[in-house]
């Protein structure tokens, strides 16, 4: 098996050779940039990697990959704009660069042009590969209208929580996994089975992008340290803060992410001490290992060669130990 460093180099090759600016530049241009500034390439990846698991050449996957890169991307700018973040992978969201309208439209374009990828495969493929974009979408939307909804509910739980990031950031991870599997002509049962250690994986992996929110480096992790805390998001860090808090601290982390008139950064200090002291960065990474080891324990359910397990491993390990 090749490495993850080798399957993200031929995507981007792949990504700067299908992917260019034409007229109207302020629908493409936008694009281009949110596509080329970073990230961690983590969803292409992985279909480009399962794709090879089940014997099946990379280079089959690479519009596949291409499809959910462009889809993650799409939800993203839209994400910013609901968000009003300034800030995306250390460069300034395209809202914030170009203008709201803009940032629709592009975003709007970036999603039917990734549905366009999927003609490039046969009418079998194809069919398959659209039926489980169809249902991730719809996910990501509920997940992210969860996320929205939370934003101004004082009963939010941390199962809730859960169920939310799972379906805005998990079932993407899922079906990365899945559609190198589709590509691959692999049968459903193990289908389902590789989707659902994605999800698993995408479930720790947004609880460590949660963490790194608040105990990241900005440089590393490039979006803006505490944007969760700013945004009144109700993470497994916060949910968890007002379970363990005395009441002193939970009635004023209560009044805090409640409209407590105060800077941004005297917020952000403020909830980062009470988080400190009832211990949620400990309690975190425990989570994170406990959706990892359940992960790694489906796995051995997969119908894969030992060799070829070794690598699913060795990817989520790499996921769960990053810094940004």
């Amino acid at each position: 098996m090749n490495s993850i460093a080798f399957y993200r180099e031929k995507f981007l090759t792949y990504l700067n050779d299908h992917i260019d600016s034409r007229e109207p530049k302020n629908l493409y241009d936008p694009m281009v940039y949110i596509l080329n500034i970073g990230g961690k390439r983590l969803r292409p990846v992985s279909v480009l990697m399962t794709a090879e698991l089940f014997d099946c050449p990379y280079e089959k996957a690479l519009d596949a990959a291409l499809a959910i890169e462009i889809f993650h991307n799409f939800s993203l700018v839209h994400d910013d704009i609901m968000d009003d973040a300034p800030v995306r992978r250390g460069k300034p969201s395209i809202h914030e660069k170009w203008n709201i309208n803009t940032a629709i439209l592009s975003g709007d374009a970036m999603l039917i042009n990734a549905y366009q990828l999927f003609e490039n495969y046969d009418l079998e493929t194809f069919s398959e590969l659209a039926k489980l974009f169809t249902r991730t979408a719809i996910k990501v939307c509920e997940g992210q209208q969860y996320d929205v909804d939370y934003e101004e509910q004082d009963d939010v739980e941390i199962k809730d929580y859960i169920r939310m990031i799972e379906y805005k950031t998990a079932v993407l991870v899922g079906a990365a996994m899945e559609m190198g599997a589709i590509v691959a002509k692999v049968e459903k049962p193990c289908r389902a089975e590789i989707y659902r250690y994605g999800c698993l994986l995408g479930i720790a992996f947004q609880l460590m992008d949660d963490y790194l929110d608040i105990y990241g480096d900005y440089e590393s992790f490039g979006k803006q340290i505490g944007g969760d805390i700013i945004e009144n998001k109700k993470t497994f860090l916060y949910l968890t803060a007002l379970k363990e808090a005395t009441p002193a601290d939970r009635k004023r982390l209560l009044a805090l992410y409640g409209g407590t008139k105060c800077t941004s950064e005297e917020k952000i200090a403020e909830v980062t001490q009470i988080f400190e002291r009832t211990g949620v960065a400990q309690k975190t990474r425990e989570e994170i290992k406990a959706y990892t080891k359940e992960a790694f324990k489906l796995l051995k359910e997969i119908n894969l060669p030992d060799d070829k397990k070794v690598v699913l491993k060795d990817f989520g390990k790499k996921l769960m130990t990053r810094k940004k």
